[in-house]
């Protein structure tokens, strides 16, 4: 299991007890969330590295199309991925161990400290 399992399993514990049906959805978009935030930072970090390398990789209009199509890509995997036999193996995992829970604010400004990492990269750059 990876850092993304864990986080989703404490997601879905959390709003299962108050949001019956629509738990999954909620864990699958904070996952889908805080992975497109963080691809956007490694993207910003490449493209200042390769600006300052003073190599032409491609227009900012085709790295922002990349971009979403990436976050479209990443939203249907997660999707797949935690809808079905995956999700009933992690609640298997977690519930035969002592799982850590984490602070629901803690994990919700996660996505949001990680985009304004991504804004003072974008401004340092």
């Amino acid at each position: 299991m990876n850092l993304f399992d864990i986080l989703f399993y404490n997601i879905f514990s959390k709003y299962k007890t108050k949001y019956k049906q629509k738990a999954n959805n909620i864990a699958v978009i904070y996952v889908t969330l805080l992975q497109v935030t963080l691809l956007l930072l490694l993207g910003i970090f490449f493209a200042g590295f390769f600006k300052q390398m003073n190599m032409v990789t491609m227009s900012s209009t085709k790295a922002w199309t990349l971009f979403a199509l990436m976050a479209v890509f990443l939203y249907f995997k997660n999707w797949m991925q935690y809808t079905g036999k995956k999700r009933m193996m992690i609640n298997a995992k977690m519930n035969k161990k002592k799982t850590q829970y984490y602070s629901i604010w803690l994990l919700w400004t996660l996505p949001l400290a990680v985009l304004g990492l991504s804004y003072v990269v974008y401004q340092a750059v």
